[in-house]
């Protein structure tokens, strides 16, 4: 095939692979894949295949990620890094992760079609656990990359009491060798993430891709809530200690503080009561918090007032509670060398250039301990994510793998280097 024909199609592969890999499931009828199950070992070995078929040296490191190496012309020089994560939430959408992992590939693929080796060389990482669904853990494989996953992860356990290090060797890894995982940084020219936007700023703006600048900041908690069970029948309405009742009023605070602050979002996703019991005045209960913000000062701020707020509700009601911090990740800048290189790639293929923020995270939040990270959105419709709706076109994924290619063949590492030191305007 001439390179022309080929990457005049190059949707099409993408879109192929994106629905073979929700094959990998492991639940019939909808696509949950979480770190470290069967169905995750499944699809990173066919990715592994198909980063073969590209050219690649490939092998699966001490936690489960796929590390597919493709030579520069030169030795020596530092790697640039491209990919995303394999691993999805319950019940996902196709796209999430595996369209940046597969665009990235196919890049590749194309480099190699037509005999072409940049002077540096290029690697492809499929992360396995970005989305942190099964654990209480989360980018347990970009964390471990960039030299920074904490060691106590690994005691970490899921629903069925299974520890991250009991499914690491489940998996067919070796935990003992993860301290040879980290990249040292002079081995790292930058990391790069293509990833669907999870917003509607492209499709309202008619656009297939977008520069993204920064990565807002989040943090999550676990409140747990201790109160006294009783017979729903019996205990008179001002004499019960319901801690359900208690962890609704806290939910509406959350709500009406992350409404009257700019910038600022806050979700409660998970609500569990205790005994559970339909007759029975729940005597404890447990949620999560999501907050994020593009400034850290304003998750801060709102993260203290939120504290007093949920501390004055369960003291007025007589409710015992414990707010506990299970991920903490600060906003991550963009390099402004990769913005401007992206954006340069982008214009040269014939789209308007636009920047953007995300409001969600990716394995690029940890990959910024390690070196300057970049990242391309692609336009998904109505900006709908986590969800089996989510829906991209064999066209923005062509597009965003012709802005690749383009940015891999005209990236001068040495230009690069000499602007490190900017700031992002």
């Amino acid at each position: 095939m001439m390179v022309a024909d080929r990457e005049a199609g190059l949707g099409e592969p993408v879109m192929a692979r994106l629905e073979s890999l929700a094959g990998f499931t492991e639940v019939p009828g909808e696509l949950t894949r979480l770190y470290l199950s069967p169905a995750h070992k499944s699809a990173a070995l066919q990715v592994e295949q198909w980063m073969i078929g590209a050219g690649m040296e490939v092998a699966i490191d001490a936690v489960g990620n796929v590390v597919g190496r493709y030579e520069g012309r030169e030795s020596g020089r530092p790697a640039l890094l491209l990919g995303s994560h394999i691993d999805t939430v319950r019940n996902a959408g196709k796209y999430d992760g595996a369209l940046g992992v597969l665009a990235a590939i196919e890049a590749v693929a194309g480099l190699h079609a037509s005999g072409e080796r940049r002077p540096f060389p290029i690697e492809v990482v499929a992360f396995g656990d970005e989305e942190g669904v099964r654990f209480p853990v989360t980018l347990t494989g970009s964390r471990a990359l960039a030299g920074t996953l904490d060691p106590a992860a690994l005691d970490a356990k899921d629903a069925d009491g299974m520890s991250l290090r009991e499914a690491l060797q489940q998996f067919g890894c070796d935990p003992l060798q993860i301290s040879k995982v980290p990249r040292p940084p002079e081995d790292v020219l930058g990391y790069l993430e293509v990833h669907i936007e999870q917003g509607p700023v492209l499709e309202a703006e008619g656009l297939p891709v977008g520069v993204v600048t920064a990565i807002n900041g989040a943090s999550r908690f676990v409140v747990d809530l201790t109160g006294e069970a009783g017979h729903a029948g019996t205990v008179p309405m001002t004499l019960r200690k319901d801690a359900l009742a208690a962890a609704a009023e806290m939910i509406l605070a959350i709500e009406r503080r992350a409404t009257a602050t700019s910038g600022l979002v806050a979700t409660v996703g998970v609500i569990e009561a205790m005994p559970g019991a339909v007759y029975v005045v729940p005597g404890a209960a447990r949620f999560s918090i999501d907050i994020r913000a593009r400034a850290d000062s304003v998750r801060a701020d709102a993260i203290a007032g939120l504290e007093r707020d949920l501390a004055a509700i369960a003291e007025r009601r007589g409710i015992g509670m414990a707010m506990r911090r299970t991920y903490d990740a600060p906003a991550a800048t963009c390099a402004p060398w990769l913005v401007e290189e992206l954006e340069a790639a982008v214009a040269r293929t014939g789209i308007r250039p636009r920047r953007l923020s995300s409001g969600a995270g990716h394995d690029a939040l940890a990959m910024v301990d390690l070196c300057p990270i970049g990242m391309l959105f692609v336009r998904c419709k109505g900006g709908v994510s986590h969800n089996p709706a989510e829906q991209v076109t064999a066209e923005d994924a062509a597009a965003a793998v012709r802005v690749l290619l383009d940015f891999l063949r005209h990236l001068d590492p040495a230009t690069a280097t000499a602007r490190e030191g900017q700031t992002t305007p």
